[in-house]
């Protein structure tokens, strides 16, 4: 069951539920794809889809921090995460339910409710990303090339290869979108690229991991 997505100008819901999910990365219009089966996210799924307003088939994805894990406390949470609205919905026949979440715009967590749900929820601030549910700017011709370029070396590295015909007609977002989402970066990597500025800081992040991960540059300083 598929929906379309909401207006740039629709209301965002101040209390959103988190899924944390480590390495997932989820950005503004891209899509996640997801397996559901525990059954605290299986009530926050359906929770979310009998919700009405602006939190109607919202869910938050954010990722645990690394360094938080262990004992009986849930782990610490990063600041930022991104709100995803449920834009396919399947139930199986063994009771998981397969969602596709299309990134709406990130939050930043302002304070966590006290449970009375399975799952967690934050109380979200959208102050720092108005311009999220814009189209962006396109990137420089010299980024694009650079961009395109350093992915070529990378891939190599990983012993992969591209559509390169796909590759050269994507738009700047998708294509930086799509790469940020599957390349293989560990987690504070996938935070670094979540939190970039705008496409440009974002496909220059991009750009400095992959330099890095073929073996022809630093490692970049990531905050």
């Amino acid at each position: 069951m598929a929906t379309p997505m909401a207006s740039n100008n629709s209301p965002l819901p101040p209390a959103v539920p988190v899924f944390p999910l480590t390495g997932a990365l989820l950005l503004p219009r891209g899509v996640l794809p997801l397996n559901i089966f525990e059954p605290r996210y299986l009530a926050m799924v359906r929770d979310a889809m009998a919700a009405t307003g602006a939190a109607a088939r919202i869910i938050g994805i954010i990722q645990p921090r690394p360094s938080s894990r262990g004992g009986d406390d849930p782990p610490q949470l990063y600041d930022v995460g991104c709100l995803g609205r449920i834009t396919d919905f399947r139930e199986t026949e063994d009771g998981r339910i397969l969602i596709a979440l299309t990134g709406v715009t990130r939050f930043r967590i302002s304070a966590e409710l006290d449970r009375t749900t399975p799952y967690r929820q934050v109380l979200a601030d959208y102050v720092d990303f108005q311009d999220d549910r814009d189209d962006p700017e396109a990137l420089a011709a010299a980024a694009r090339a650079g961009l395109e370029d350093v992915l070529k070396a990378y891939l190599d590295t990983q012993g992969l290869a591209a559509d390169w015909d796909a590759v050269k007609s994507a738009d700047d977002e998708s294509l930086v979108t799509t790469l940020a989402c599957v390349c293989p970066f560990d987690p504070v990597e996938k935070q670094a690229l979540l939190e970039a500025d705008d496409l440009q800081d974002r496909a220059a992040t991009l750009t400095a991991l992959m330099t890095f991960a073929a073996g022809t540059g630093d490692r970049p300083t990531l905050q």
